[in-house]
């Protein structure tokens, strides 16, 4: 009972936080401020589908932007060559990131620790090495979406970023649900399982490689989706902007500051580290490279010391806390 009321709680908290997000950039006539609340939204669904994986499961991958990239360029290649809806894009994208995860996932999974964490990275420069040489999705000179006037059935709008905040807000939303029922449901136990101990789980049954292979795919779809996005949204990719090693980064340090395997935690740490990292490189331009990384660095440090469950582990030991003190003061 007492679990069906947690997640009780959760629904209602996350029903409000829609309303409130729902309406925020209505008094917001900031362009710089909209653009880095659509950024952040974006980052809290990326960095809540890296969560699936690293999170729940356990396999810490650094090599995500390669699913992101996929993405991105499958929707902007069938929009720029076939004149297909981005819309139709986005599940393109993100179902060939999750069918390319599969068959990375494939011998991968067969590595542990440090070693499935650096073969993740190797692949994803390589498939970055492998797209800057590519002339036909652009090489190093990337591709422009032509603007063809504001349309919702296009995902296009020149000077209006209204648009883009609220389907970014929506894809966040539908990441948060996705996460919220895996969390509850039968493979969120699984996953849980294999993350704490793979020997114990195969022996109570669970099947430990089918698992990360569902793993996988789930959050390379949503991040391809999240990819397809991206390129919409600012109209141009290449390789380099997004399929670089430091968009990994962006997707994984969020749930880690805000908390590994949780509900919250990827929004909680994309609403820290994403305005750090867009108001640096915004006010400091060239001399502000790296500073976001500093700040990065010093949070989880702090983090890590204090409580290496994340802002969300904290905020629940201080609920505890009170709660006692205010039964012990009832008493």
């Amino acid at each position: 009972m007492a679990n069906f009321s947690s997640r009780q709680r959760h629904l209602a908290a996350a029903a409000v936080l829609m309303v409130i997000l729902g309406l925020l950039p209505l008094g917001i006539g900031s362009t710089t401020i909209l653009n880095i609340l659509i950024l952040t939204l974006l980052y809290a669904g990326l960095s809540q589908a890296w969560n699936i994986l690293g999170g729940y499961c356990g396999q810490v991958s650094l090599g995500n932007a390669l699913y992101f990239g996929i993405g991105a360029y499958s929707s902007t290649l069938l929009l720029t060559h076939l004149g297909i809806s981005p819309w139709l894009g986005m599940l393109v994208g993100g179902s060939l990131a999750a069918g390319l995860a599969l068959l990375v996932g494939w011998p991968l999974f067969r590595l542990k620790g440090h070693y499935f964490v650096i073969a993740t990275i190797v692949i994803a420069e390589g498939a970055l090495l492998l797209f800057q040489s590519w002339d036909w999705v652009g090489g190093t000179l990337g591709i422009y979406i032509p603007f063809n006037g504001d349309s919702w059935s296009m995902l296009q709008f020149q000077t209006a970023k209204l648009p883009f905040y609220y389907v970014a807000l929506g894809y966040a939303a539908i990441l948060w649900v996705v996460t919220f029922l895996i969390d509850g449901g039968r493979l969120g136990h699984y996953w849980r399982a294999v993350k704490d101990n793979a020997e114990a789980a195969q022996s109570l049954g669970v099947k430990i490689f089918p698992s990360k292979l569902q793993a996988v795919a789930i959050s390379a779809f949503f991040t391809g989706v999240g990819g397809s996005f991206y390129a919409q949204f600012v109209s141009y990719i290449d390789p380099e902007s997004v399929m670089n090693f430091q968009i990994s980064l962006l997707m994984t340090l969020p749930a880690v500051l805000g908390g590994l395997g949780t509900l919250w935690g990827p929004l909680v740490g994309a609403a820290v580290l994403i305005p750090i990292s867009e108001l640096t490189r915004s006010y400091l331009g060239g001399g502000g490279q790296g500073i976001d990384l500093i700040f990065y660095g010093a949070l989880i440090m702090v983090i890590a010391l204090l409580k290496p469950e994340g802002i969300v582990g904290i905020w629940a030991d201080f609920t505890r806390r009170r709660s006692l003190k205010t039964q012990k003061v009832a008493a």
